[in-house]
């Protein structure tokens, strides 16, 4: 298990794709933190890291000493009219790197990364069993929007899926006033 400080934090390229890819589906086949119970094809991974980079978003991965993918943060931009200045936040670290403060460094950078992007409202959802990770966003300031009851039912059991927002622009004052 290397140091937390041999991990560097660096924007997406091609050629981290298929480390990306190895990374989702291991965290993927845990079937326990994100939706997906396996990783998608490479060629979807390619094509998803192309659109979030090419379309005003955040794609950012960990990369162990060796340079190998060990995490990823991404924040995808919404692409309808009237819901350009939001992105989707998705994350994920390998097993053997979480609990060290990795995922915190690569929250911030890539909310960095995002808000130098334009982007000024961040959504995720997480699983309610997940409770360290509701715990971070809340600490870097999300906000609990909503639930989502049973709202996965996997090996038989069901999770609650929480609705998060972090707001990256101070608030509009007309808007404050209008509601």
């Amino acid at each position: 298990m290397s140091d937390a400080d041999d991990v560097a934090i660096v924007p997406t390229q091609e050629r981290h794709v298929a480390g990306f890819n190895r990374c989702v589906d291991a965290v993927a086949r845990e079937r326990r933190w994100i939706s997906l119970v396996e990783g998608p094809p490479m060629a979807e991974s390619l094509a998803f890291v192309r659109s979030v980079n090419a379309g005003g978003g955040a794609h950012l991965v960990a990369l162990d000493a060796a340079g190998e993918v060990v995490g990823w943060c991404d924040v995808a931009r919404h692409q309808r009219e009237g819901f350009r200045h939001a992105g989707r936040l998705g994350i994920g670290l390998l097993r053997a790197f979480r609990g060290r403060g990795i995922g915190r460094r690569l929250m911030e950078a890539t909310l960095d990364a995002a808000r130098a992007k334009g982007i000024e409202r961040v959504e995720l959802e997480v699983f309610a069993s997940n409770t360290h990770a509701a715990a971070l966003y809340e600490h870097l300031g999300f906000v609990r929007e909503g639930v989502k009851r049973r709202a996965r039912k996997l090996d038989g059991a069901y999770d609650d899926d929480i609705m998060m927002a972090l707001l990256l622009t101070e608030p509009d004052a007309a808007h404050d006033r209008a509601r």
